[in-house]
């Protein structure tokens, strides 16, 4: 689902993304207990939260494949706002800090053995969770995808984008501006699941809808510190680019920065994914013309949600398959995500505040 919104806050966005993501398959049970939790949660004492049983202190691991990276520090605010709200210790963090498959699988095995309540994973690779996913469900431990899923894996749910979709739409919008030559667009690891299907989708976009536009693909590295060099190097080989694109959080921002500082907006076409904060700023001076958002607070915060629910129910709350969304982010309305909110990774915890009127979302439609 796409949506462009201009005055209503991120706090609030994600909010009602909750209310409306919690409608797919399964959706309309959890979502009971969603609102029964948040609504009792400030009547909960020491032998549980509001009117569910007492509960152990379960302790939910989260495993990433980049742990530094910015892009995943809301992502780390929702899971602590989360276990807050559920009287829960926070969930570990770990992983990989560059990507490494056999890091998280090392992880992935470390949290089994140690008697995890829970374990959510990005799966990042096709083959290498399948065994460790079977391992932990077979001893009573939950695993849910989040920010990636694979196939023939069997995790209990997945939390996050349509990685294919948002590169597609992301292709028909490039579509409208760039009708021939060539477009750089970087891909902090390609092959991975999080993002290589972001990338198809562009290029199977871009053929149908602009077929003289050439993708050409650049590798900027798992480390967020090296993409700025990435996307300098390639560049500065293809001067000439029609735009400058990126289909990751840090070759996104690496794009703003690198247009700030040759002074080439509105020179060259540019755009990506995610709210780090260069990126941000980029779009308010029109140095990129959009971003994407796909709720990564969303994606830590429901996760945190499920585990809790399907063992609190005894599986009986099986979570939905749950996807967190697709914003642009244009100057039309960049103004929300400057204002500070956690969650979209800034600091402080204001109410939003909300608009005087909600835009239209997107019609809904009836399988029959």
């Amino acid at each position: 689902m796409t949506q462009d919104f201009s005055d209503a806050s991120v706090g609030n966005a994600s909010r009602r993304g909750a209310l409306k993501l919690l409608g797919g398959a399964g959706g309309a049970v959890a979502l009971g207990s969603l609102l029964s939790a948040c609504a009792s949660a400030t009547r909960s004492g020491s032998g549980g939260v509001g009117n569910f049983p007492s509960t152990p202190a379960w302790k939910f691991v989260f495993i990433n494949h980049v742990t530094t990276n910015s892009f995943f520090v809301p992502t780390r605010t929702a899971i602590a706002d989360a276990a807050k709200l559920l009287n829960l210790p926070t969930p570990q963090w770990t992983g990989s800090e560059t990507g490494t498959v056999s890091e998280m699988v090392s992880a992935f095995d470390n949290a089994i053995n140690s008697g995890a309540a829970g374990i959510a994973i990005p799966l990042t690779d096709n083959n290498a969770f399948v065994e460790p996913t079977k391992n932990a469900l077979a001893k009573g431990i939950p695993v849910v995808a989040y920010n990636a899923t694979a196939p023939n894996n069997y995790p209990l749910a997945y939390v996050g984008q349509d990685l294919y979709q948002s590169g597609l739409l992301m292709g028909q919008r490039i579509a409208q501006s760039v009708t021939s030559g060539t477009i750089l667009v970087g891909i902090a690891q390609p092959g991975a699941n999080n993002l290589q299907p972001r990338l198809d989708g562009l290029t199977a976009a871009l053929a149908k809808a602009a077929p003289g536009v050439v993708v050409k693909s650049i590798n900027t590295g798992a480390a967020q510190a090296d993409e700025l060099n990435a996307m300098t190097a390639a560049y500065a080989g293809q001067p000439d680019a029609a735009g400058l694109y990126a289909v990751d959080a840090g070759s996104t921002a690496s794009i703003a920065q690198l247009i700030a500082s040759k002074n080439i907006a509105g020179k060259v076409h540019a755009g990506g994914f995610d709210t780090l904060s260069d990126t941000i700023k980029g779009v308010a001076s029109g140095a990129l013309e959009f971003t994407i958002d796909q709720s990564a607070y969303m994606q830590g915060f429901l996760s945190v949600l499920y585990m809790y629910l399907y063992r609190v129910s005894g599986t009986l709350l099986a979570p939905p398959q749950t996807d967190t969304g697709l914003t642009f982010v244009s100057k039309a309305n960049v103004s929300a995500y400057t204002s500070g909110s956690a969650y979209e990774g800034q600091q402080g915890n204001a109410l939003g505040t909300m608009p005087s009127s909600i835009p239209l979302p997107q019609a809904s439609t009836v399988t029959l």
